[in-house]
């Protein structure tokens, strides 16, 4: 993880600690932990079809760490 995202990692993580209201605090992870899998599943997407290009799924799955098929399912943003 670069310096830039571990930062922006601990600075979010602070402001949610700030939170003092556990049920506040709990109800803000949990809308987070929903809008980062649909903007993550995206981002894997995208670089997932851009890895396509001019390779197979299973060359695409191996640099991914994960079968051929499963790369071609994340590139449609599927589970």
């Amino acid at each position: 993880m670069t310096d830039s995202l571990e930062a922006a990692r601990v600075s979010l993580v602070d402001a949610i600690n700030e939170i003092s209201d556990d049920v506040e605090r709990y109800q803000a992870v949990k809308a987070l932990e929903v809008r980062f899998d649909e903007d993550f599943k995206q981002i894997k997407a995208t670089a997932a079809r851009n890895l396509y290009e001019g390779r197979t799924w299973e060359q695409v799955g191996e640099l991914l760490g994960v079968t051929g098929s499963r790369a071609e399912q994340i590139s449609r943003a599927t589970r």
